[in-house]
């Protein structure tokens, strides 16, 4: 049996998740609503404040599919409560970052700016200390989402291996390569 999939899922006050007919699961909390569509193979009971996933048999695709969907309900209830957050940094001289609504401007060592359009569910704030690398902190209820548009900040100018400039994540480890070698005699 899938080990995530067998784990129940805590219910916090304030949490109400219904399932549809059309195995439809949505989550509803503090923060907003989250909906995702299920497998018919994977069904959902809630028992003592808990939601119990199962499956309909024992086939492996079953089997993945019963880890996959108690993960992403799991990332539901947590979004609608506490929400998600992740913040990248900008490394490199004359990188700037500024942001007006949920619209993201910025200066990545390119001859223009870069104008990056947010959508309506993450929310932006930029930093610029002084002796600081200027930050970008994006704040969602929903994980997939969040993840996914900061994989493209990202995309925009990915750090490079010798000097490790570009956008990265705060606390991300790179890989740094030597460069040239000096001129043996």
């Amino acid at each position: 049996m899938s080990r995530i999939g067998k784990a129940p899922i805590a219910i916090p006050a304030g949490v109400t998740i219904t399932v549809s007919d059309k195995n439809l699961v949505t989550v509803k909390g503090p923060k907003g609503e989250l909906s995702q569509q299920v497998d018919s193979a994977i069904t959902f009971s809630q028992e003592n404040g808990e939601l119990i996933v199962r499956r309909a048999t024992e086939q492996k695709t079953h089997k993945s599919l019963h880890g996959l969907y108690r993960s992403l309900v799991a990332n539901m209830v947590t979004g609608v409560t506490e929400g998600f957050k992740t913040t990248q940094e900008l490394v490199g001289v004359g990188y700037r970052a500024s942001h007006q609504g949920n619209t993201l401007d910025l200066v990545l060592g390119f001859s223009h700016h870069i104008v990056f359009v947010l959508p309506k569910e993450v929310k932006v704030t930029t930093a610029s200390e002084k002796g600081k690398n200027p930050t970008i902190t994006l704040e969602s209820i929903d994980k997939q989402l969040i993840g996914q548009v900061a994989a493209k900040i990202r995309q925009l100018r990915a750090p490079e291996p010798y000097k490790g400039k570009g956008i990265k994540f705060v606390g991300e480890e790179l890989r740094r390569k030597a460069g040239k070698s000096a001129a043996k005699k």
